[in-house]
């Protein structure tokens, strides 16, 4: 269990990165119609929906210790079951819908898909100054 949770905890920055590289080639390809599709879109997507794998398993290997039925009135519960997960979802989601529109080379919809789903993640991650228990590894 802990190596799952520093994986995907240090898998974190490898997506940060791929999304801000991808979100940067959108930029700068959003004014022309024929640019051609850039494989930082795909790796970006492969590295989200392989946390979103992980993310899965250790959900799964956590619900069945601690279930509570009194978690939404403790913040710390309610992150984690609930805010984290919705808001990684959804990113995922609009980084999939992002990268459909990179295969029609549409790169301006690129760009506010990922960029939106960066913002949503960055939101989500429970990052150590939030006091959630997390580190920065």
């Amino acid at each position: 269990m802990e190596i799952l949770v520093r994986a995907h905890s240090g898998l974190r920055y490898v997506v940060l990165a791929l999304l801000v590289a991808a979100i940067y080639i959108a930029f700068t390809k959003r004014n022309q119609p024929n640019a051609p599709y850039s494989k930082v879109y795909l790796f970006a997507m492969i590295s989200t929906h392989t946390q979103l794998l992980i993310g899965l398993i250790l959900y799964a290997l956590a619900w069945g210790v601690k279930v509570r039925f009194d978690m939404m009135s403790d913040r710390f519960y309610r992150f984690y079951t609930v805010e984290h997960v919705v808001g990684m979802i959804i990113a995922i989601a609009l980084i999939t819908i992002g990268h459909a529109q990179a295969k029609k080379l549409n790169h301006g919809k690129v760009f506010t898909f990922y960029l939106v789903a960066l913002l949503l993640i960055l939101i989500s991650i429970p990052w150590p100054f939030r006091s959630l228990g997390a580190n920065w590894f």
